[in-house]
């Protein structure tokens, strides 16, 4: 057994897998026909209550890389050698499958070129999870001698920019949505705080985003010692309440307006991305139920037979089944969507979504984890291909 590993993150990763999967999933009940479409009521609930639920499975990866890797632990050469090996080489790998599997191959190589294969756009999370690397090197020093209300006082800061856009909700109304390349939606943001219109770095810039789970990370590496399960509950149970409500809420009630009481409810791409601003992970809602994960997941440290022989290899094998999932994922959500139905004209009436979701989900995970795992073992080729 390999005393040096931190085991609940081994756990952590696989949850945040799963979850990633539930989230995609969910995605397809209120995404279609090329636009935003959701086709019943019940479809509405099941959407809120389950994609809420795993919606923090993001900021838990980068927690996750921020308790494993910071402050860097040799120098930044070396980090940016291995990051890189482990990271971008599976990455473009995969970036050029989806570049020809999915959509206009062409359309999508010049994409690349530019940005991420907006045909497989789970893949954001590597150039966001790479800025975050870039950043490291500089924080590293700081972030070896910082003491506790230090650190304490700029995860306040932090947390205070997750209230962020809500505040730009409340001071402009409902956001304009704008669409770049290929048709991806964007919210215009109202200006705060230093920003204009030739200006995007507003006070609040530099310490907000991701780079506030990158301190999370550390502030659990540092300071916070093991808690009782009791304590461990009273905390993070009631954070997850506020942050589920926000989350939830907010993505019920504005598919409801939405709508006016009809089902379905159809429009642009855009709609969805209105919908989902209290589900972005830079809210607060996000944040209170990242906290809460981490919590709880911090006492889950069976390193048993179990731990050895499942788990820590899945777990090993997750960025390969982040990057590659959405291939099988798709092909098994039209399956069991056609086997069941949709929406409660399904098989299971109004409870048929969830199960779909669930299904979807599990049958994903098992498929992607299996494959993973074995390419993984491939000598000298499997982990460039995998991670």
């Amino acid at each position: 057994m390999n005393t040096d590993r931190e085991v609940w993150i081994d756990w952590l990763r696989i949850i945040a897998c799963f979850f990633v999967m539930m989230t995609h999933c969910c995605e397809g009940f209120y995404f279609g026909d090329g636009g935003t479409l959701v086709l019943t009521k019940a479809d509405a609930f099941w959407v809120t209550l389950l994609n809420t639920f795993t919606r923090a499975c993001v900021p838990l990866f980068v927690v996750a890389s921020s308790y494993l890797q910071f402050p860097l632990h040799y120098p930044a050469g070396t980090f940016f050698r291995r990051r890189g090996v482990r990271v971008l080489v599976p990455f473009v790998i995969w970036s050029l499958v989806y570049a020809l599997v999915w959509g206009d191959p062409v359309q999508n190589f010049k994409d690349l070129l530019l940005n991420f294969n907006y045909s497989a756009g789970h893949l954001w999370f590597v150039y966001m999870i790479l800025g975050v690397y870039l950043i490291m090197p500089l924080l590293s020093p700081w972030a070896e001698k910082v003491g506790k209300k230090e650190l304490q006082l700029f995860l306040g800061i932090w947390l205070f920019t997750t209230v962020i856009p809500y505040i730009r909700y409340w001071a402009g109304g409902p956001a304009e949505v704008i669409y770049g390349p290929s048709g991806i939606p964007n919210l215009a943001r109202y200006p705060l705080w230093g920003e204009a219109s030739w200006n995007a770095y507003g006070t609040f810039y530099y310490i907000s985003g991701f780079i506030g789970y990158l301190l999370l990370g550390l502030y659990f590496r540092k300071f916070v010692k093991e808690l009782s399960w009791k304590k461990t509950l009273a905390i993070a149970l009631p954070l997850f309440a506020a942050g589920f409500a926000i989350g939830a809420g907010g993505f019920y009630r504005r598919v409801l307006a939405s709508a006016g009481g009809v089902f379905p409810v159809s429009g642009p791409v855009g709609y969805a991305a209105i919908w989902e601003t209290t589900w972005f992970n830079d809210t607060l809602g996000l944040a209170l139920m990242t906290i809460a994960w981490i919590l709880i997941i911090r006492k889950m440290n069976g390193a048993g037979p179990f731990y050895q022989k499942f788990i820590l290899p899945v777990s090993q094998a997750s960025y390969g089944m982040y990057l590659c999932h959405m291939l099988v994922l798709s092909s098994v959500l039209t399956w069991i969507c056609a086997w069941l139905k949709r929406g409660t004209e399904g098989v299971l009436g109004f409870w048929t979504t969830p199960v779909e979701v669930l299904l979807t989900a599990l049958i994903t995970f098992i498929v992607t984890a299996v494959l993973c795992v074995l390419v993984r073992r491939i000598p000298k080729v499997g982990k460039f291909i995998m991670g």
